[in-house]
């Protein structure tokens, strides 16, 4: 078990690392001149004023030198300037990032009880109508772009019904979000989970449960439904990356004071300090947790661990 933890975190650090490279380097994919592009709106700076911001950016040094000065000031914490307000990127970053945790772990957990619960009685149905028809609101869950989701949710439940407030950060702002973010993924776990049931009901152990005596609910919930835990547990890291992308765009609809929304606001802005650490913060976060769901499915599951 030491050895594969020590694997997953120097992977984890590759990766991070790896990704610093791509988030030092992403201002000179912009083609042409980025402060030019940044400050295109603006008539009245000035040439001088654009070379004084090209330096504050270390834009007029070699991009080796840009890295070793960035992963300096990283490792001290600094994350840079915004260029429109001057203000530190990871204060910014900390204000926002509690808002989308706190959205996408609401999401996840709304995902993981409808997904789980459907997949479960659709194989427990298994050629029933009650489990074609969970498998088909699985199908059209996919099927529908959150964007679109979330504008229908916006405008039924909030401006015709008046049951949610359009904006805010309250408790009762965030379900519409968080069900828009789970919908997709609560698909996506329902047919997992489905197919995972049906092969657990036909493991031998399962029979020799109800041979002993053992009453359904007993047999289904502490040895089915737990066996079944362990392969959801080996995606969860995954639909965690998933929502964390797509609450940049739910954020934004519902006006939710989240990473996502800040990111879309830096780009507009062309704020590029902003946007890079967004990025960094982004990767880092999807990195650890993927490593925790690894080292969780690897206690669960001895196997994983030796190989």
């Amino acid at each position: 078990m030491t050895n594969y933890l020590v694997n997953r975190l120097f992977g984890a650090l590759l990766t991070v690392w790896v990704t610093t490279l791509a988030v030092c380097f992403l201002i000179h994919l912009v083609p042409g001149d980025p402060v030019q592009i940044m400050y295109a709106q603006s008539a009245t700076t000035t040439p001088e004023q654009l070379d004084l911001i090209r330096h504050n950016l270390g834009l007029d040094r070699s991009i080796i030198h840009q890295y070793i000065i960035y992963m300096s000031n990283l490792l001290n914490g600094d994350f840079g300037t915004t260029i429109r307000g001057q203000q530190p990127v990871l204060d910014l970053i900390l204000l926002r990032l509690p808002y989308t945790l706190w959205l996408t772990i609401t999401a996840l957990i709304i995902s993981l009880i409808i997904g789980g619960v459907a997949g479960f009685f659709a194989a427990y149905k298994q050629g029933q109508w009650l489990d074609r028809l969970l498998m088909s609101s699985t199908i059209i869950g996919i099927s529908i772009p959150p964007f679109w989701l979330g504008l229908m949710l916006l405008a039924f439940f909030s401006v015709n019904l008046g049951w949610f407030p359009v904006a805010g950060d309250g408790w009762l702002s965030l379900i519409l979000p968080a069900t828009t973010l789970a919908a997709c993924q609560a698909a996506t776990i329902g047919r997992i989970v489905r197919s995972t049931m049906i092969d657990i009901f036909d493991q031998d152990y399962i029979r020799t449960a109800y041979a002993k005596g053992l009453s359904k609910p007993r047999v289904l919930g502490r040895h089915a439904l737990r066996s079944g835990m362990v392969p959801i547990i080996s995606i969860l890291g995954m639909q965690f990356a998933y929502m964390m992308g797509g609450a940049i765009v739910v954020e934004y609809i519902f006006s939710w004071n989240g990473l996502g929304r800040l990111a879309i606001q830096a780009i507009f802005q062309r704020d590029y300090p902003l946007i890079q650490g967004f990025i960094l913060t982004f990767s880092i976060i999807v990195v650890l947790v993927s490593v925790l769901m690894d080292v969780l499915y690897a206690s669960l599951d001895p196997r994983i661990s030796r190989k």
